[in-house]
């Protein structure tokens, strides 16, 4: 889809390509990626959502599946959207385009689908019954913290595939690395999985380690009961030992002195992870680790289409 170019100045050119690539998301169904999100974030709130912010165990496993849900869709949204125009892109490049203003465009567009998918994600967890954090710590409402932190995740991972998307000259060469792309991200999230020390600072470069970290901030982690201790306990509460059943004991004992809630946050402080400290620089510091990383995506993406008229394939 070719464009007219009757606008030579980089702003003029930014609104005629917005207008563009909003015609192409409606007429070329780019739109599903907008059920897309509700429907993906409904599965595995489904799974996950119970115990979010509630406990540290579905804290933990819970803003890990959602970091790994706005990636995916950042991902989608835009890994294939400008190898599939290159050659309409390499020749507009010559007639005039500056490559600035197109990408100014895209990423528009693309902020503006982010926040519509993360709304979206927020009314799914609202309705599969997710307790959202009561504070919040930068916006004091805890649903707006963590749709701020869950709309800069998904767009820097979008801003990473619409990268992918300048580098390489196909879309099954785009399609082919992101689940490759994706594997890297939850891998060296640093949260899920043990890494070993050497590979701790590949990290630093992930979009998951800064959004776990967001989200289990504004989650106050730390703050949280720990169960998994407790569970310990009661699935083994029947064993006996030396004719006894010690721990059966112990269970009752508790639980008729109205402490297991108190051995429950006991347990809680020996699994404290200082990295979730629940303040707000905490939280900016991720906010802005993970928009850095966005701006490094977007520069490489001017760079290389720059470039684009080298290209001989």
């Amino acid at each position: 889809m070719k464009t007219n170019l009757r606008y030579r100045g980089r702003l003029g050119q930014i609104g005629l390509y917005l207008g563009k690539f909003m015609r192409i998301f409606v007429y070329q169904n780019d739109w599903k990626v907008l059920p897309m999100a509700a429907v993906i974030s409904a599965v595995v709130v489904f799974v996950v959502g119970q115990n979010l912010f509630v406990t540290q165990e579905g804290t933990a496993t819970g803003t890990f599946a959602l970091v790994c849900i706005c990636i995916w869709i950042g991902f989608f949204n835009s890994i294939q959207i400008v190898c599939r125009e290159r050659d309409v892109i390499k020749h507009e490049h010559r007639s005039g385009l500056h490559m600035s203003s197109y990408l100014a465009a895209q990423m528009i567009l693309q902020f503006l689908i982010c926040i519509a998918q993360t709304i979206i994600m927020l009314v799914v967890c609202r309705y599969a019954g997710v307790h959202f954090p009561e504070k919040g710590i930068i916006f004091g409402n805890g649903a707006i913290d963590l749709g701020v932190t869950l709309l800069i995740i998904t767009f820097t991972s979008d801003m990473m595939a619409l990268m992918i998307s300048c580098l390489v000259h196909t879309t099954t060469t785009a399609m082919t690395l992101m689940p490759f792309l994706l594997i890297f991200q939850l891998v060296f999230s640093g949260a899920y999985f043990e890494l070993p020390s050497a590979a701790m600072g590949i990290t630093f470069f992930t979009i998951s380690k800064w959004g776990v970290i967001s989200l289990c901030s504004i989650g106050q982690y730390n703050s949280q009961p720990m169960v998994t201790l407790w569970n310990t306990l009661f699935k083994f509460r029947n064993i006996e030992y030396m004719g006894q059943k010690p721990l059966l004991q112990i269970i009752k004992n508790m639980e008729e002195q109205g402490t297991v809630h108190d051995f429950l946050m006991w347990s809680a402080e020996y699994n404290q992870n200082d990295l979730y400290t629940s303040d707000a620089l905490n939280v900016w510091i991720t906010w802005i680790a993970m928009l850095l990383l966005a701006l490094v995506f977007i520069i490489i993406s001017i760079i290389s289409l720059e470039s684009i008229d080298k290209d001989k394939r």
